[in-house]
């Protein structure tokens, strides 16, 4: 066997076995959905769960962007037909706030919640996403959370590879034969992920050395073990409380990383999903820089606005009729 075999090869046995791992860890070993796109990550996951003896169900999102994409998906979905996975194509309209990339990932991640049936999604990132998603956390100032990047598994989303290189995943369907599919959205120097990847990772490898990308993704596990610790730990803070409102007695003396965490829970609870970086730290003024300030807007609707006000000591959420 060649070199380029042996690698082939080695690649194969890695993705297998990383999937195999992963539900030894993670899952029951039950029946189980793929995220295909056809690319070169998710179809090396569909083969390898195939491999790995899973019964596997593959979901191929066509988010219509692109001419013939739909001949994608139904060229992706019959490939892994012919491996022994079951396959379906959902269609979907991108559209909506936040520009391209998060309308399409909202859309995509409806379909694939709405085709699972209660079965876990497996997702194809690779340990070159994760480096990705931590670098613009990074940039973004985004916190800790956002730092540790993407979880292995998160229900009902699973990420098998995640310690798998995308060269290994491309060199997994070559030997596996499967043909790969390239989109030209991932070389696209208008996304920013795609700057990241084709520019901004190769200079700090050229820079810092090789293993940058596995350092970055070594980061994201540490984070995430620190992040599930405070998390816990606000998350005792939390079970103290009432439905009445958050006392301030209780996190007041709580260090900010703990206190800052239980202000983000409490108002997540209170009905506001996504509460911002701005709007946990002006909750959490009212009580740890408390001078008599007034209501924090922390969200609403047309017909009223949600705010956080301090009274006798105890942050409550309030509906104000605009």
């Amino acid at each position: 066997m060649d070199r380029q075999g042996s690698l082939t090869g080695t690649a194969e046995r890695a993705v297998i076995g990383a999937v195999r791992g992963y539900v030894s860890a993670h899952l029951d070993g039950g029946p189980v959905c793929v995220a295909l796109s056809g690319g070169a990550d998710s179809l090396a996951l569909t083969a390898g769960a195939v491999r790995a003896g899973l019964d596997v169900h593959a979901i191929v999102v066509d988010h219509g962007l692109q001419d013939g994409s739909d001949v994608v998906a139904e060229t992706a979905a019959a490939t892994v037909r012919r491996l022994g996975a079951t396959a379906e194509v959902r269609r979907v309209t991108v559209d909506g706030a936040g520009g391209l990339e998060a309308a399409a990932r909202t859309a995509r991640y409806t379909a694939l919640d709405m085709a699972r049936s209660d079965r876990p999604v497996l997702l194809g990132h690779t340990l070159d996403d994760q480096a990705e998603t931590v670098l613009l956390g990074l940039g973004r100032g985004s916190g800790g959370r956002s730092l540790a990047g993407m979880r292995p598994w998160s229900a009902p989303w699973g990420r098998p590879l995640l310690g798998i290189r995308r060269t290994q995943t491309v060199a997994a369907c070559e030997g596996w034969g499967l043909p790969v599919w390239d989109d030209p959205h991932n070389s696209d120097p208008r996304f920013t992920r795609v700057r990241v990847r084709t520019e901004v990772l190769p200079l700090l490898e050229d820079v810092l050395a090789s293993g940058v990308a596995e350092a970055l993704a070594r980061t994201a596990d540490q984070l995430t073990a620190d992040s599930d610790a405070l998390d816990a730990l606000a998350g005792d803070v939390l079970d103290r409380q009432t439905d009445e409102g958050l006392a301030v007695i209780e996190v007041a003396g709580a260090p900010s990383a703990i206190r800052t965490r239980a202000v983000r829970f409490w108002l997540q609870r209170r009905g506001i999903e996504a509460p911002s970086h701005r709007q946990v730290t002006a909750v959490d003024a009212l009580v740890s820089d408390w001078h008599g300030q007034g209501p924090i807007a922390v969200g609403g609707d047309d017909e009223a606005r949600l705010v956080v006000t301090r009274r006798a000591g105890v942050l409550v959420v309030e509906r104000l009729n605009r």
